[in-house]
Parts: C-alpha cells; structure tokens; sequence
C-alpha cells in the first residue's frame, strides 16, 4: 500500500514537472517537481517486496550494499559531471544521459532474460523484455555516435547505396526475432537473444552515423524518446507502474517533440527515423553561390551602429555557444538597455545543437524570460528593428529558405533578419552552416560583417561602449 502511494506520488509529480518545463519561466520548478517525483520513486522501489525477501534471507546491508554503492556512484559522477561541464556543452551531456538511460534497460532486459528463461516468463513478458533491449542497446549505441559528433570525435557522414532501404530491413528482420522468442516464449533461444542484441546496437550507429550536425536536435529529440519507451518496456517487464509511466510521459514528449523539430526543419519525421538526414541535394545550376561581396566592419563601426539604435534584436546560433560569448552578449544586451535601447533575443526552435539549447545558454547568463520571443512572435519585429544582431547564427536567417527552390533548407521556417534595417553579423569566417549552402544574408546590402571570435569580439564591443 505504501509502495503504490509513493508510486502515485511520483506519478503526479513527474506529470507536473513535466508541464512546467513547458515554459522557461516555470521550468525550475518542473525541475524540482521531477526530481523529488524520482527520489519518491526510487524509496518505493527500495520498498519492493522482491528486495525486502532477498534482505530477509541474506541481511539487510549484503541485499543493499549494492543497490547503495551504485546509488552513490552513480550521484558522485552526476554531480561531477553537473558541476564542472560547462552549460555550452549540455547537448553532449543529454547524449550521455540518454545513452545511459538506453544501456540501463537494455541490461535490465538482459538480466530478467538471463533469470527467467524457460520457466518464469510468459509471452507479454517476453516481447517487452526484446523491445527493451532493442529499443536500449540502439539508444546506447546512437547515443555515444550522437556524443562523439557533437564534440568533434566523429567528423562528416557515413553513407551508402540503398541505406534506407537496409535500415528498413534491418528493423523488420529485429522486430522479426522479437516476434520468434515470443512464439517460443517457453524455450531458451540465446543465439537468437545475442543477435538481437548485437543488430540493436549496430542500428544504434547506422541510424545516427549518416547524420549531419545541422540535425542533432531531432536526433537527441528522438533518442530521448527511444530511451523513455525502452524504459516503459523495463517497467512491463518488472511490472513497476512508475517505470512504465514515467517512460511513457518520457517516450511520447521525446516523439512529440521530433516531430516539431522535424517541422522546424523542413524534415520528414521518416527520413529521420531511417537515416539519411542532413544531407545536401543537388542545388539548381547557378543558385548556389553567393552574389556580391560582403560588406566588413569594424568593431567601432559596429559599436556606433549599436550606439544609435532604438531597437536591437539579437538573433543567436551555435556559434554563440561554441565561443561561449552567452555572458558577453548579456553585458552588451544590459549596457543597450541601460541607454534606453530595446532589447530582445530571437529565438530559432532548431538554433544549436538540442532543443532548448538557446533558452539554456541564455538562461545561465541571466537574461531575462521575458526578453526571449520564439520565431513565429519575433519575425514580425524586424522590418522596424533598427539593427539585428547575429550571434554566429547561419542557416536559422538564410534567405535561401524562402528563395531558393532545391536548397536543402528550402522551406524550412527562418528568422527574417534580412528585413531588418541594418544586420551585423558577428563569425569567423564566410564558411557556410551545417547545410553546406552559402548565406545570402552575408551579401545584402542591408548586412555588415564583422569577422572574429563571438567572446572576444563581443568583449570588445562592451568595451568600446563603455568609453
């Protein structure tokens, strides 16, 4: 009864928590609620009776002295790893965790397989015990491609002639073994249970392989709800109701937001399931490159601009986050401010490397709720806005999206920068973005470019203003 209550509890809270992510105003709190929702969760688990009959006949410290030496571990790594990664690398850090979360179903299906076969399971248990652990082991094994990607291990994309027709069949012939140990529950097929597990986890790397960095909150988006719904299987598998949901308020708001990433982006929600995402296609001839030559700046030019500004709206990308110029920006967005300037953020919904991943880095510089205004209320503002200032930010603003018939990005909803009176743009360099596909941004006659990196550049910037 307490068991059950806790679990309720738990239920509600991560319910709550999860709402209130919704919106960054409330999302500390979700935060709270989810994690004292977890910690409700696992004194219930503690409680289970499978645990109190082994501490029965083995003593209380040999039946717990595991479960607390992998609780401690487990707290003093993601304490570590929550102190000291920078918020600049969060999107490696949700690779991690989500790959973490994969591994640890995918082993609790292999244990309860190792435990009951042949005489303890029946034909429900076995199905979700096979979907767990092809559901985990792809999610572990996506998860650390995903990782490595995002921290530069892993460069360019990996692929081949008819992929998505091998990544088609590749799945049926697993969902093919699941249905055959289901059929014979009653005997133990370990040859088969092995090659589901390794076809699993080398699905994990063709899924996430062909895939370009342009993409990445979609994939991470979609690997979280793989994690959630492996974890739901977990919880049939055990029959714990508090894993069961909790995996799938996790799967179904994983799965949900793919899809409005995928509409962010332009991208099929099935190109992205079977790979091949992120790719260029042919451009029409003679509409790639860029016309004309951009026009450059200097920072004490671009600090006048700024200066006689009545309205700023700054528009920032991963190249924010990559210089780590997120404190800058918000010490040049207070000094505007305090001069009577309007300040808002534009924010892309695909804008760095996960979802959110702008609202994150903003957040831990302090910057306002308020002053964050999401594409579709902020593109209205920038034909009256004085000047637009992107922060290393590229394919989100790319006019191709609207023009360019052919372009990867064509149709792919984007900040109207180019509307705006006057745009600086701060980068290193002409390079393109992800998509592979110049800017013409760049080289209209309303953008000046200031080259340099976002920190430094942004630092000098403040500087200058302050004389």
């Amino acid at each position: 009864m307490i068991i059950e209550l806790l679990y309720l509890v738990s239920a509600i809270l991560f319910i709550l928590g999860i709402r209130d992510l919704s919106s960054p105003v409330t999302a500390r709190r979700g935060n709270l609620l989810a994690s004292l929702g977890m910690f409700f969760a696992v004194v219930g688990t503690l409680m289970h009776h499978d645990i109190l009959q082994v501490a029965s006949g083995q003593g209380v410290v040999q039946a717990y002295g595991w479960i607390v030496a992998g609780m401690a571990l487990g707290g003093i790594i993601g304490a570590v790893m929550a102190h000291y990664m920078p918020m600049t690398a969060m999107p490696e850090r949700i690779a991690i965790v989500n790959g973490l979360g994969g591994a640890a179903s995918c082993l609790v299906g292999i244990a309860e397989y190792v435990r009951h076969a042949g005489e303890g399971l029946d034909a429900f248990t076995m199905g979700v015990i096979g979907f767990e652990v092809m559901l985990g082991a792809l999610t572990f094994t996506g998860s650390m491609i995903a990782f490595a990607k995002l921290r530069g291990l892993i460069k360019g994309l990996f692929t081949f002639p008819l992929q998505n027709t091998v990544s088609v069949i590749w799945v049926v012939a697993m969902l093919a073994i699941v249905a055959e140990l289901v059929v014979n529950y009653l005997g133990v097929q370990w040859t088969l249970f092995w090659i589901l597990l390794a076809m699993a986890m080398f699905f994990g790397i063709m899924f996430v392989q062909p895939i370009g960095g342009a993409d990445m909150p979609v994939v991470i988006a979609m690997l979280n709800a793989y994690s959630g719904l492996a974890a739901a299987a977990t919880g049939f598998a055990l029959d714990n109701k508090v894993l069961i949901i909790a995996g799938s308020l996790d799967g179904a708001s994983g799965l949900l937001l793919s899809i409005l990433m995928c509409r962010a982006m332009n991208r099929s929600i099935m190109n992205v399931l079977f790979g091949g995402v992120g790719q260029t296609v042919a451009m029409p001839a003679g509409g790639q490159g860029e016309e004309g030559m951009p026009t450059e700046v200097s920072i004490t030019e671009a600090a006048g601009m700024l200066m006689g500004a009545q309205s700023v709206v700054i528009v920032p990308g991963y190249g924010m986050a990559a210089a780590g110029a997120h404190f800058a920006v918000r010490e040049l967005a207070d000094f505007l401010k305090d001069r009577g300037t309007t300040v808002k953020y534009a924010i892309h919904p695909v804008a760095g490397r996960m979802p959110g991943h702008m609202n994150v880095l903003l957040a831990d510089a302090n910057v306002p709720y308020d002053e964050l205004i999401e594409m579709d209320d902020i593109n209205s503002d920038f034909p009256t806005t004085d000047v637009a200032l992107v922060m290393g930010a590229n394919d989100i603003c790319n006019p191709a999206a609207r023009n360019m018939e052919g372009s990867p990005i064509y149709g792919m909803p984007i900040l109207d920068v180019d509307k705006a009176r006057n745009v600086i743009v701060i980068k290193r360099s002409m390079s393109p973005g992800f998509a592979g596909i110049p800017n013409s941004l760049f080289v209209a006659d309303n953008a000046y470019m200031l080259f340099g990196d976002g920190k430094t550049t942004t630092e000098k910037l403040v500087e200058i203003l302050n004389m």
